[in-house]
């Protein structure tokens, strides 16, 4: 060993070494203080539009004066009744979508037979636009919140479904034969083998089908006018009050941004132990 090399071995004070530990801590602080200097930004060039002319004021009021709605609706219990409406729509359409879409995939992903037989009604299905099923929701249910369930169940059914189906396709073919060699029943192999590996494409399905459950049922409120945010958007709207329109849009949105964060808060505990995550975390 050469003198040079024993001393890096050795740790001499002044001996130049690589370090092997990354900075963590820069960020961090970056990534939220960018996030909201973004915003800002945002709100800034919002507030001058109107004021430079660049848009009409009567179209596009100022910030300002939208978040003074919004705080102004923070404080009515008809604003907490339709997010209360929304909410629940949202997670009754996607808890009911997780369930069957989950079940299904484990169905049809475990039998090859039934993997051909579905593939050609899954893709045909799959494209059709949640919101063209509209009329027909409304045929069966009418205005009540059943039919915004529907709209929910229906797009967010395939997110989930679709990841479930990758997910089972993904477990390793000699697992599972050994598990068959074993004598494991069924619910056996689901359970210790196709579980762990599917685990992770479910939470990814489930993420996003948080997200597309909750403008579902804002969509289905605005258009069809059940119970909701949705529905008290197209109220504001037509009665000429644009600044508490945008208000509620602006809640909407902040909905959509707490329902993101809680999936992906959810999908890091479920999956802890998975490289992905312990990778995501350690950076």
């Amino acid at each position: 060993m050469s003198t040079q090399a024993a001393a890096v071995a050795r740790g001499k004070p002044g001996t130049p070494q690589r370090s092997k530990a990354r900075p963590r801590g820069r960020r961090g602080w970056t990534t939220p203080v960018l996030g909201i200097v973004g915003i800002l930004a945002f709100l800034g060039l919002w507030e001058l539009a109107p004021a430079t002319g660049l848009v009409q004021a009567k179209y596009l009021p100022p910030a300002s004066e939208v978040l003074a709605a919004l705080a102004n609706d923070l404080g009515l219990a008809l604003f907490w009744k339709a997010v209360g409406d929304t909410m629940s729509a949202w997670a009754i359409g996607l808890a009911i979508a997780v369930v069957l879409a989950t079940v299904l995939g484990l169905v049809i992903g475990m039998s090859a037979f039934l993997r051909k037989a579905t593939n050609s009604t899954i893709e045909f299905l799959r494209p059709i636009p949640s919101v063209a099923l509209i009329p027909l929701a409304v045929l069966l249910f009418g205005i009540k919140v059943e039919s915004t369930l529907m709209l929910v169940v229906y797009a967010s059914f395939w997110q989930v479904l679709i990841q479930v189906l990758y997910g089972v396709a993904d477990v390793d073919t000699v697992a599972m034969n050994t598990a068959k060699s074993y004598g494991f029943s069924w619910w056996q192999r689901v359970r210790d083998v196709v579980f762990p590996t599917m685990l992770s494409y479910l939470m990814t399905g489930v993420r996003l089908a948080a997200s597309v459950a909750l403008i579902l049922a804002i969509t289905a409120e605005l258009v069809i006018g059940s119970p909701g945010l949705g529905r008290e958007i197209a109220l504001a709207q037509s009665g000429g009050a644009i600044s508490g329109m945008y208000a509620l849009i602006l809640a909407t949105g902040l909905l959509g941004v707490v329902v993101n964060l809680a999936a992906r808060w959810v999908e890091r505990r479920v999956l802890a132990w998975h490289p992905s995550i312990r990778g995501e975390v350690a950076v």
